[in-house]
């Protein structure tokens, strides 16, 4: 079977796409989709930079879910459309968002790793004055101490997210170097009964696997982990669905039968 669900999607109510909803929806009907849902961005707490104004990354899910409804209802006989959200983490933020996922009915949430210690590691500053391991490890070990404090979210994403923008991204880069972390947080996921998603947006970004890396994957799939959703990560009609069939051999390869999808927060499997 095709995967024909893509379950990471932002529009313009992500403070970084400019594509409005329903762009997004034409699109999607046009790849042939059976499923969509929107993931958009919220990150409290995010530091104010060249790029990104103050609340930049904070959603406004009333409008979002008013123009959601709307256009879920005109497209209800061609596509089914889900209403999901992807809550950026930091440990001191848990209560804050443990509020905001309370406060809607979200299908399905995906917690995200976006800022390491207040810092995120899209920018060069993330590295200066060390090794890139000594980076990676630093933003490894920050997942960890958000599942000790958060636990109101269906898959984790992108784990290593950290690794699309680190001065040689992939280049070096193993499941095996950073195994103990890696072991800790899945086994760590599996116990909480969360997910993890497989991302393929990092193949646009000159990564040589997407996110994460197969050897996670695999690892997860070793430790009795059955959670995998698949994302696009898509900001642009042009990315959605992106490498989709590629994404579906990986899954094999690591050793799934069947990836998930979600919806009022509940799983259901589909046969690769």
């Amino acid at each position: 079977m095709a995967i024909t669900a893509d379950f990471h999607l932002h529009s313009s109510f992500s403070g970084d796409s400019d594509t409005p909803m329903e762009e997004m929806i034409l699109k999607g009907m046009e790849l042939g989709l059976s499923e969509m849902c929107f993931t958009e961005h919220n990150d409290f707490d995010y530091p104010v930079t060249e790029r990104e104004t103050e609340g930049f990354f904070e959603l406004n899910p009333d409008a979002y879910l008013y123009d959601f409804l709307k256009l879920r209802e005109k497209y209800a006989d061609r596509i089914h459309l889900l209403f999901g959200v992807e809550l950026g983490l930091q440990p001191h933020l848990s209560r804050r968002n443990a509020a905001f996922a309370k406060a809607h009915e979200y299908d399905f949430i995906i917690g995200s790793s976006h800022l390491c210690h207040g810092k995120d590691p899209y920018y060069p500053a993330f590295y200066e004055g060390r090794t890139q391991e000594e980076a990676y490890r630093e933003y490894f070990e920050s997942i960890l101490e958000n599942l000790k404090v958060f636990s109101n979210f269906d898959v984790y994403g992108h784990l290593d997210y950290v690794v699309r923008y680190g001065p040689k991204k992939d280049d070096g880069y193993s499941y095996e170097m950073y195994r103990e972390l890696f072991d800790r947080i899945l086994e760590k996921l599996i116990e909480m009964e969360k997910g993890i998603e497989i991302n393929t947006s990092g193949l646009t970004k000159g990564l040589r696997e997407p996110n994460p890396c197969m050897g996670i994957l695999t690892r997860y799939r070793e430790l009795g982990g059955e959670i995998v959703t698949v994302g696009s990560d898509a900001h642009t009609p042009a990315q959605i669905a992106h490498a989709f069939g590629r994404a579906a051999e990986l899954l094999k390869q690591c050793g799934f039968r069947y990836f998930a999808t979600y919806e009022k927060r509940s799983p259901s499997f589909h046969k690769l």
